[in-house]
């Protein structure tokens, strides 16, 4: 009998491992995808007003998953879809509008570096108000990696065009409150409802709102043939897989260590941009990303590892 139990503990402790090394995965590509995002759109905001862009994007996000949340079986209450309704209009209506109306009014790099806010947003509001907790160690692994963020994203140049208070620069702070706020609402949500089947509702109502709010406005439908395929690609990989893969990240570690591993986007960032770009890495990003890298080294390491498995 107590090697059964002792087995059954085994099997239980690998089955956990697995699925927090799945976890952390996926934050990471999350991450990747995420980080393409200002690249991509920026070129097509020249010309598609951003409402537009945003109604597209998410009805692009939600149509994608509806085959895979239609083989779902989840139960939606009265409290989740009420839940469900302030996700859309919060993270897929109004912090896209604002992100979007920021990111054409910035820079494509200014808007990358201070999309790191979503990351320090998410925590703030896992810690003061969902009231969640690490141990010691993580919350020095935590600190770590925001400390690696602040340095990426000004590179300790503080007469940067990031630090300047233009619309633009403050309409992109807000949006990633608003995400911030969205991702802890959504790891309630994915407790009772397949992330599919989520992220379907929540892009779907999103988009709807988005689309309804052109037409009554008036807003000219101007999206050029050529913009079609880089506006699925961004709806695709750039919100709406990059999104399913956080929101599982969420439920296997958590909001903190997921949101701190998205943070790696602005990281993503400046390797595309070496790539892609031949632009250089500075010394100071250099040490951030060595800081970040062992502040997540910390984490996965030395916290615990005891995290539910929601559906």
């Amino acid at each position: 009998m107590r090697h059964g139990c002792k087995g059954s503990r085994l099997i239980f402790s690998n089955f956990t491992n697995s699925n927090i090394i799945i976890g952390y995965l996926s934050a990471i590509v999350a991450a990747m995808l995420f980080g393409s995002v200002s690249t991509l759109a920026k070129p097509l905001l020249s010309t598609v007003d951003p409402i537009i862009l945003s109604s597209v994007i998410y009805l692009t996000a939600g149509l994608f998953f509806t085959p895979s949340a239609a083989r779902t079986r989840s139960k939606i209450t009265t409290k989740y879809f009420f839940l469900i309704l302030i996700s859309a209009v919060s993270g897929a209506a109004i912090a896209p509008i604002l992100f979007f109306l920021g990111l054409k009014m910035s820079t494509a790099a200014d808007t990358a570096l201070l999309a790191n806010g979503e990351t320090v947003f998410s925590i703030l509001f896992a810690l003061l108000i969902f009231r969640e907790r690490l141990r010691p160690i993580g919350y020095i692994a935590v600190t770590l990696i925001l400390i690696g963020v602040f340095l990426v994203t000004t590179n300790l140049d503080f007469n940067s065009s990031i630090f300047s208070l233009n619309l633009g620069n403050v309409l992109v702070i807000l949006s990633t409150i608003i995400w911030g706020f969205d991702n802890n609402i959504c790891k309630i949500i994915a407790r009772q409802i397949h992330v599919s089947r989520l992220i379907q509702l929540k892009a779907l109502i999103g988009g709807s709102i988005l689309l309804g709010t052109v037409i009554i406005s008036g807003i000219p439908f101007n999206i050029q043939s050529e913009q079609i395929l880089p506006i699925i690609l961004l709806g695709v990989f750039g919100f709406a897989i990059s999104l399913y893969l956080y929101l599982h990240s969420i439920k296997r570690i958590g909001v903190i260590k997921a949101s701190s591993l998205l943070s790696l986007s602005a990281v993503f960032g400046l390797v595309f941009a070496l790539i892609f770009l031949h632009e250089l890495i500075s010394i100071n990003q250099v040490i951030a990303i060595s800081v970040m890298i062992f502040g997540i080294h910390l984490m996965y390491t030395y916290e615990k590892k005891d995290e539910i498995i929601f559906k």
